[in-house]
């Protein structure tokens, strides 16, 4: 998913509460999806005993009867009421709320801030990711959902029977990123495979911040990062077929770019699609027919699909949840 890029220099206008996990996550969702990115920086802290802090900053001063609406339509008219408004001094608060987060752990990944590098296992894959103005921490289910897909891919590499011509395998390795974020999938993708990977976003921001992070998580030799709107950059690139494709954006543009992403899919390749809720996948899955459905992780409310290119494909049964 694309950059949050708030950014206050002024004072800015912030609105919390406290509540279950359910209905945190609830507002938190709507309130990603009715704002303009620039515009609203959404925080959801667990503060221990079941209790979640939401905190909405906002770059503008909001409508407060709109933002109570909102709150009530996704957990509660209680919701609604319990909202506290508030204008606080300019401050980095995406930076300050990234940092109260718990590591994440989805299959070998475990996507950390420098605080808690310690406690990743050596077993696992530490992705470490400083708190900055970008979505991907691995906190959000689309983040998490492909990087529970990426690690269904990549398990036959490391078991002892011989690999399936259905899986993803060593000798692929042309992997594209779409809608970088903080890079996180990429730096993913290039330490379980160790296979190069083209990183593309619209936003500048975005590029800068992910192309930082894989420096700092020491994949910067596999990682090539891009700003482009739309596919422009992969197709231009010398190698236009993707054994791999990563596409963590939202229903409009997946759907927009169905046409052009399956183009890009080499035979017998593999795209890992998400940023739609569990009720949009029917729609997704229309959008990239003729591809197969491989895979289907649900977590918190969003779907992550794993598609496959191929002359003889069936569909297989994928559907799990997350956890």
């Amino acid at each position: 998913m694309h950059l949050e890029t708030l950014q206050p220099t002024s004072a800015t206008s912030l609105a919390t509460l406290v509540t279950d996990e359910r209905s945190a996550r609830k507002i938190g969702d709507l309130f990603a999806e009715s704002f303009e990115p620039d515009q609203i920086a959404v925080s959801l802290v667990d503060t221990g005993q079941g209790a979640w802090r939401v905190s909405l900053h906002f770059r503008d001063a909001p409508d407060e009867k709109r933002v109570r609406h909102l709150a009530a339509v996704a957990a509660g008219p209680e919701a609604g009421r319990a909202l506290h408004f508030e204008m606080i001094a300019a401050k980095n608060w995406v930076r300050e709320s990234l940092l109260g987060l718990k590591p994440v752990t989805a299959g070998r990944f475990v996507v950390h801030g420098a605080h808690d590098r310690a406690l990743v296992p050596p077993s696992k894959i530490g992705i470490e990711i400083e708190a900055a103005l970008a979505f991907g921490t691995g906190h959000h289910g689309t983040t998490r959902g492909c990087l529970l897909a990426l690690d269904r891919l990549c398990k036959p590499l490391n078991s002892r029977r011989p690999i399936s011509s259905r899986h993803f395998t060593a000798t692929e390795k042309k992997i594209l990123d779409l809608g970088t974020g903080t890079g996180v999938l990429t730096i993913a993708a290039a330490r379980a495979l160790h296979r190069p990977v083209l990183a593309v976003d619209i936003d500048a921001s975005a590029v800068r911040i992910a192309r930082g992070n894989a420096r700092h998580n020491k994949i910067a030799t596999l990682a090539s990062f891009m700003r482009a709107d739309g596919l422009a950059a992969p197709h231009s690139r010398a190698h236009r077929s993707y054994d791999l494709i990563l596409a963590n954006i939202l229903l409009k543009p997946l759907q927009r770019f169905a046409r052009p992403l399956r183009a890009l899919l080499a035979p017998g390749g593999r795209i890992i699609l998400s940023g739609i809720f569990n009720w949009q996948a029917n729609a997704v899955l229309a959008a990239y027919k003729p591809l197969a459905l491989e895979g289907r992780i649900d977590v918190d409310g969003w779907t992550t699909l794993v598609l496959r290119r191929g002359s003889r494909l069936s569909r297989v049964a994928g559907r799990s949840r997350g956890s």
